[in-house]
């Protein structure tokens, strides 16, 4: 054990390099670049186009009425916000690991250990929730285009109800996305690119036969829910953002990263935005607002709307397979960013070196990915996840608030580092997004912050005792 050369305070305080950082004994310094700004915009938005828009509406239009359209635009900017200030912490310091390298380059080692913690509780809940979803969604279609579905004992957990014994689907889906991130990063971002694709196109198609059943008389008294309805929608809409954080574990990937980086951050936020108020805008015109707040709509979304507009069940089976297709998308992207931000923090000596190791065929960190396989196979395939999801939205909001700090850190203590982006308006934009997502915070529960709480503490004690000897900022560590 390589002994500290500093006391604990400085330990705490110690920053990693944005440029030419030490390497931790037994790890590799370095990913294949070969990630290009449409791939890696795609990540961004197969990210963050999942499940949500798919029901969202049946939860935000009951709460803002036809205004909704405003609640979409505001959670965007809340979300543009965060995304701008991640553009320019990516172009200053491309690496990977999203805001853990980022919060370890401005906040120092103590602070970016917490947030480690962060994202690896909301990735690796993600992952499991999303391929707990598919399992739904497989069956749906099963159904829809064969009459047969998954057994409940292979389709469940053994706290769904009692009557599962595994979620075979979303085990599945687990195992499919880590094969394809095991066989490189570029082929994961093909495979993508093509998912993302479809899924856009089947919301194309829902947003061009809503439109044949326009009708301007639904958009009438579009303000009666007031500021307050708007606002309370945008707050549940700002979550069908979250995945734009997963373009920022990409750094050490991508060719060109202090350019490329910011131009997909910011490009996924524009597509993903433009398509929610389209989809929004078109459903909006296709029927009664209050029709939008009826279980049958909480349970099937879109697809609702498109049988009352058809009349048949062929849209229904289209929306379907977008759906599976999307989860699908969300689930590969989640699962690369949790592998990605495993390898930097093993980089760095935050975590065993094993978790940096890289293949040297498919120059991928294949230890993480199987690691992650098997962690969220279990989590997907056993555990209950629903009293989690909440520590998800404080673990990413908590990152958003790092980051945008960071901006203004860095500013001023490197205020010459080259930044292939510069956040505008500065420091208004920054301190807009702390402001916007401690709003978004306020309302969580309180047991909710106890436990994760309890989460971080736990990795923080794991941090003294261990990470912090470990340290690639310790005498041991290699140069790049």
């Amino acid at each position: 054990m390589p002994a500290p050369s500093t006391g604990l305070t400085e330990q705490m305080l110690r920053r990693r390099p944005a440029i030419d950082a030490p390497v931790a004994h037994g790890a590799s310094a370095h990913l294949k670049r070969s990630i290009g700004t449409f791939q890696l915009t795609m990540f961004g938005v197969g990210a963050t186009v999942g499940t949500g828009i798919f029901f969202v509406l049946a939860e935000a239009v009951p709460e803002a009425g036809p205004a909704v359209i405003i609640s979409f635009v505001i959670a965007g900017v809340a979300a543009g916000l965060s995304a701008i200030c991640y553009a320019e912490m990516a172009s200053a310091v491309p690496v990977s690991g999203s805001s853990y390298s980022y919060a370890y380059t401005t906040l120092g080692e103590f602070v970016a250990m917490g947030i480690g913690a962060c994202l690896l509780l909301e990735y690796g809940v993600s992952i499991s929730a999303v391929a707990v979803g598919w399992s739904g969604y497989v069956n749906k279609l099963l159904d829809n285009l064969f009459g047969v579905q998954v057994p409940q004992l292979l389709s469940a957990a053994p706290w769904d109800d009692g009557a599962g014994l595994v979620n075979l689907p979303a085990v599945l889906l687990i195992v499919m996305c880590a094969a394809l991130l095991i066989r490189g990063a570029s082929e994961s971002a093909v495979v993508n690119t093509i998912m993302v694709a479809i899924k856009l196109g089947v919301l194309l198609l829902f947003v061009v036969i809503a439109l044949t059943a326009y009708n301007a008389d639904h958009f009438a008294g579009f303000w009666d829910a007031g500021l307050s309805g708007i606002t309370l929608a945008a707050s549940g809409i700002f979550f069908s953002y979250i995945g734009l954080d997963a373009v920022s574990t990409a750094g050490d990937e991508v060719k060109d990263p202090q350019k490329t980086m910011p131009r997909a951050i910011l490009a996924a936020l524009i597509i993903v935005t433009s398509f929610y108020v389209l989809v929004a805008f078109a459903a909006l015109g296709s029927q009664p607002t209050a029709e939008f707040g009826s279980e049958e709509q909480s349970t099937a979304g879109l697809a609702v709307i498109l049988e009352n507009i058809t009349g048949s069940t062929w849209a229904s089976t289209i929306l379907a397979a977008g759906a599976v297709i999307s989860i699908f998308s969300v689930a590969l992207v989640v699962m690369y960013g949790q592998t990605r931000i495993l390898f930097a923090m093993g980089r760095d000596g935050l975590l065993p070196s094993l978790f940096a190791k890289v293949n040297p065929r498919t120059m991928t960190p294949v230890n993480n990915t199987v690691i992650v396989a098997v962690v969220c196979s279990l989590l997907a395939g056993f555990v209950p996840l629903g009293s989690l999801l909440d520590m998800v939205s404080i673990g990413t909001l908590v990152a958003f608030i790092t980051v945008s700090i960071g901006v203004i850190v860095l500013r001023v203590r490197e205020p010459d580092l080259d930044r292939g982006f510069k956040v505008p308006f500065y420091p208004i934009t920054p301190i807009l997004s702390v402001l916007a997502c401690l709003v978004v915070l306020w309302g969580l529960h309180w047991y909710t912050w106890i436990a994760f709480g309890a989460w971080v503490g736990v990795a923080l004690v794991f941090w003294v005792f261990w990470s912090r000897h470990r340290s690639a900022l310790n005498d041991g560590g290699d140069s790049k």
